[in-house]
């Protein structure tokens, strides 16, 4: 098995998560943790930036509306924060459209909003089309 993505990095982050549930608990608005997080990050001189905005390209027009990525860490690690009962599909596909459209490969999903921290690794894979066999027929 390969070694995951950044993985030092997503264990500190996660480390600070956990320290702001622990200290917060759940039921706060999104934004309260998110203020948490800037607040861990900027104490360990980690970079990031906050509510990066990403154009969406249709047919090599800039569509009128954008992403907005909650944060941006390390210049690397997209990461997304929630405050509800529990994560679901919708927002790992949110967090895949926040990939493809900042071309970065790691997102981290993190839900504050239930009783206990949950969070998944969400990694948009750039990989190259392998060829096709030889003896492929259409």
């Amino acid at each position: 098995m390969s070694e995951l993505l950044y993985k030092d990095e997503v264990f500190k982050l996660i480390g600070f998560c956990m320290e702001i549930h622990r200290e917060l608990g759940k039921g706060h608005d999104e934004v309260i943790y998110k203020d948490a997080l800037v607040v861990e990050l900027q104490r360990a001189k980690i970079p990031f930036a906050r509510e990066l905005k990403y154009e969406v390209r249709y047919k090599g027009v800039i569509l009128p509306h954008h992403y907005q990525a909650d944060f941006v860490v390390w210049n690397k690690i997209l990461f997304e924060a929630k405050a509800v009962e529990t994560l679901t599909e919708a927002y790992v596909k949110q967090v895949l459209n926040y990939l493809a459209a900042s071309k970065l490969e790691l997102g981290l999903l993190v839900n504050f909003g239930a009783d206990s921290l949950e969070w998944k690794r969400v990694v948009l894979s750039r990989s190259k089309p392998q060829p096709l066999p030889k003896d492929f027929r259409l």
